[in-house]
């Protein structure tokens, strides 16, 4: 059932992510994600109602899982490339670090509300609650004083657009590079995946210790996003860049040799927070290295990358866990 529902949302995303590229270059960014939550919204209704009435059968969940992953692969080309429209490009660092740093605390917060709705009431209010955060989208897009246009220049929408868009990425070495390094990073990092096996057969601190491991990464993350939002800029990113890929693996690396239940929290969580500098490095990059008539098209395709890298990667981890086992899968992920 999970396993269906994962591939629910990841056929549309690759599917519809170079569209929505193509789609935030060609059409006024704004009003997209107008549309865009609106819709969401709209699905999420239609959810909240099959649930509350009982005609929430697998293959409608399926069905509205796919459609909401669709809209979200149209919404997030649009959404990420309007933000160098909305602040100057000295203070889009920390534009991208509160970005990063709301997603996280989302991360967080949202599934921990869902589940004391759930103990007190129903998943269909679940449902309900994410309908209205829909709405409320809307609403702030509605009082934004940004009023944008399609970006100037874009060859139009279709097969060349998207030609386009992938030559300039191919074309652009650092762009390419930080898409790649991006890529595999996800993919050989199975940590997160391997959780449930370290906290039960390693680390034996059972059911409750795996629910407490799993927030480290999120708290990591939430530190360095308040500490990134806090500051001006960052200097010499380049050195920065790298030295937070080699922290976040030899973090990895370290968390597959730990015994201990609090170095392995401590040392999940240092991957969260490099992660979380990588990520904003590479996203101010991208950013400012891409014009702006191009910018949703290199988002469209970085989703690709984005969205690869963890599938696979959870099929890479399992075959190593299984031939060479878990801590030698997160080790050499590390390495």
């Amino acid at each position: 059932g999970l396993g269906g529902v994962g591939l629910a949302r990841v056929i549309p995303i690759a599917l519809f992510a170079l569209l929505g590229g193509a789609l935030a270059d060609t059409q006024d960014r704004r009003k997209m994600l107008l549309w865009t939550n609106s819709a969401a919204a709209l699905f999420a209704a239609i959810l909240t109602w099959i649930t509350f009435t009982n005609r929430d059968t697998v293959p409608a969940i399926y069905l509205l899982t796919a459609a909401g992953a669709a809209v979200a692969a149209l919404m997030s080309p649009a959404y990420q490339s309007l933000i160098p429209n909305l602040v100057p490009s000295t203070e889009l660092t920390n534009a991208i670090s509160l970005n990063t740093l709301m997603f996280q605390i989302a991360t967080i917060v949202g599934p921990a509300v869902a589940g004391l709705v759930m103990v007190k009431a129903d998943v269909a209010w679940v449902y309900a609650l994410n309908a209205l955060s829909f709405l409320v989208i809307v609403g702030a897009l509605l009082r934004m004083r940004y009023r944008g246009k399609a970006a100037a220049g874009a060859v139009g929408l279709g097969w060349a657009a998207i030609v386009e868009g992938w030559r300039f990425v191919r074309g652009a070495k650092i762009i390419w590079g930080s898409m790649m390094l991006d890529f595999l990073a996800t993919f050989f990092s199975s940590a997160r995946m391997m959780l449930p096996l370290v906290a039960g057969d390693i680390l034996h601190v059972g059911a409750a210790g795996y629910g407490l491991l799993s927030t480290s990464q999120a708290i990591g993350s939430v530190i360095a996003g308040l500490v990134m939002s806090l500051r001006k800029d960052i200097y010499r990113q380049g050195g920065v860049l790298l030295g937070s890929v080699v922290i976040y693996g030899a973090a990895t690396a370290l968390f597959g040799l730990s015994a201990s239940f609090a170095l392995s929290y401590l040392l999940f969580a240092v991957t969260g927070a490099a992660d979380t500098v990588s990520t904003v490095i590479r996203a101010t990059i991208r950013q400012i290295m891409t014009p702006d008539r191009l910018r949703g098209r290199m988002t469209g395709i970085n989703m690709i990358f984005f969205m690869g890298g963890p599938q696979l990667g959870e099929m890479e981890a399992g075959l190593v866990a299984a031939a060479m086992g878990v801590p030698f899968a997160i080790v050499s992920g590390g390495v």
